[in-house]
């Protein structure tokens, strides 16, 4: 719960009531890795800060070969916030990389937050945009790049992770194959 405070005090000043209301309406939960927080179609019940663990969003095409759009890791919210906000069917699937320590609120009780805690809205809107700029902006670089670029770009926008994701979900988020991964691996870590 520290981590989640402090998260929301990047936006501006909360007192200590505001604290005790995100603390009793956040709840603590595991996430298996392969479990979905979030799937496809489905209407989001849910938004979550990630406490401990790697996510990833990702999608199928028609043959059912996923590919990764990006990943969330310690300190980020995950959910598919606009289709929560509007209880609407998911555009994303959210899936666990790894087992995972998750703070979540329910869209009743993220309501409350928006009524009780004077920040929330703001941090909500800076979320969005936020994420929006580093979506596109990761896309549009890399679409520039030859994949040994493309890696070093995941190593230092993603710092850490590069070891602790399957090999095939990187190499789908970095558009390439697992062995052409592989040889750039090798060729780096020399």
């Amino acid at each position: 719960m520290k981590e989640l405070i402090s998260f929301v005090e990047k936006f501006g000043g909360i007192n200590e009531g505001e604290k005790a209301i995100i603390g009793n309406l956040f709840k603590r939960t595991a996430v298996k890795k392969g479990d979905y927080f979030v799937e496809c179609g489905n209407t989001s019940k849910k938004i979550a800060f990630v406490e401990d663990g790697v996510f990833r969003s990702v999608y199928y095409n028609k043959k059912g070969d996923d590919f990764t759009r990006y990943f969330i890791y310690e300190g980020r919210f995950i959910g598919d916030l606009y289709n929560f906000q509007i209880q609407a069917p998911s555009d994303d699937c959210i899936e666990a990389v790894t087992d995972a320590t998750i703070w979540y609120i329910d869209y009743e009780n993220f309501s409350v937050l928006e009524n009780q805690v004077a920040i929330w809205p703001l941090l909500i809107s800076k979320l969005y945009a936020f994420v929006a700029e580093s979506k596109l902006k990761m896309a549009s670089t890399m679409k520039n790049l030859d994949a040994s670029a493309c890696y070093e770009l995941f190593l230092h926008h993603y710092p850490g992770l590069a070891n602790r994701v399957p090999l095939s979900m990187l190499a789908s988020y970095l558009g390439i194959t697992a062995s052409s991964l592989s040889r750039i691996r090798r060729a780096y870590d020399r």
